[in-house]
């Protein structure tokens, strides 16, 4: 058994390498929109040094709340210092959840809620303000091991289908050429991206000492269509509709249990997140912003009964924008793209 699980242990590890090391460039202006999943496990209550709290509960809600300014402006990874800065504020509400059928496979579900506004100082020039529905996404989910495991630590994979149930062509009032029109929000306002796509993730623990574990979670969201046709009223070549663009979010780090305080925990690692140059499947075509975000990640979580409560902070480290696509190809100048200093994530997790 032992010598299984260490042979799991390490094919775990290889595949959680290729997704969250694949090389890829984040969405500027904008964190990716891929929700970061609860992780109870990280906040059981301790006894003596045993895990406990792993009743089974059928239905499992999570309530995420993601709020950042983006007014740091860059080319590339170079951080450039303007007078007029493009402050693109925005709020990403998500409504998790998970119907577990047994105590490794679960249904689980995610509908995201946009709100954000956003100052735009080149044409066509105004302050836009958008709200709906995301994309939603289907999926399931099954841990690797029954829980309880016997050496302390799980391995979740997951796989959701991602319908295009956002608006991706959200308008606003606009000076465009001396006359108020109505123009097409920027892409990193725009709750959906117009195309179907396919959510792979993982997430897992392990024990490394006593009440602290070692946590990771990768997701990668493959979009095949290319483009979606909303017209973006930019002149630069191959860029007058938007992309349909991947994305994905990974995290790693440690977990460590307060002594005499049961049920909280402190968390620090390192969070990446992004959009890539090119997507793995399909087409690159049209206007995106590629970029990545490398983050420092403290976090907080209270466990009270089959409620928790988290909160992180994560803080840029590395920002990047590099050139898209239409860019590379017709030789153009590199783009640029506004970046948060900070990002506040509350999230809030009840087992009924």
């Amino acid at each position: 058994m032992v010598g299984n699980t260490r042979k799991i242990w390490v094919a775990a590890a290889v595949v959680w390498a290729a997704i969250a090391g694949r090389q890829g460039f984040a969405q500027g202006c904008v964190a990716a929109h891929s929700n970061q999943r609860s992780m109870d496990e990280l906040v059981k209550a301790w006894d003596g040094g045993t895990r406990y709290g792993w009743s089974i509960h059928n239905l499992t809600v999570d309530i995420g709340y993601r709020f950042f300014n983006s007014n740091k402006y860059f080319i590339g990874d170079a951080e450039i210092a303007r007078p007029n800065a493009v402050r693109n504020h925005q709020n990403i509400f998500d409504v998790g959840v998970e119907y577990r059928f047994s105590p490794q496979w679960s249904f689980i579900a995610d509908v995201p809620v946009f709100n954000g506004t956003r100052n735009q100082i080149y044409p066509p020039t105004g302050i836009f303000q958008v709200s709906g529905i995301g994309d939603v996404t289907l999926g399931a989910q099954r841990w690797i091991f029954r829980p309880p495991t016997e050496f302390g630590g799980n391995l979740a994979v997951s796989a959701s289908v991602k319908i295009p149930t956002g608006i991706n062509n959200a308008t606003g009032s606009a000076l465009y050429k001396g006359q108020i029109v109505k123009a097409t929000a920027d892409q990193s306002m725009q709750p959906g991206d117009g195309g179907w796509g396919v959510s792979l993730a993982a997430q897992g623990y392990k024990s490394i000492w006593r009440s602290a574990d070692l946590y990771g979670q990768a997701q990668y969201l493959f979009n095949p269509r290319d483009t979606n046709g909303v017209v973006t009223f930019r002149s630069q070549p191959g860029q007058g509709v938007m992309s349909v663009t991947d994305q994905y979010l990974y995290r790693l780090g440690v977990s460590q249990g307060i002594p005499k305080l049961r049920g909280v925990a402190l968390s620090l690692g390192a969070r990446g997140e992004g959009v890539p140059v090119r997507d793995l499947i399909g087409d690159s075509n049209g206007f995106r912003r590629p970029g990545s975000v490398i983050s420092l990640d403290p976090g907080l979580m209270v466990n009270v009964r089959r409620t928790t409560l988290s909160v992180n902070g994560p803080w840029a480290l590395r920002r990047d924008r590099p050139p898209s696509v239409p860019e590379i190809e017709n030789n153009t100048k590199n783009g640029d793209a506004f970046f948060a200093d900070y990002t506040v994530i509350i999230g809030l997790s009840h087992h009924f």
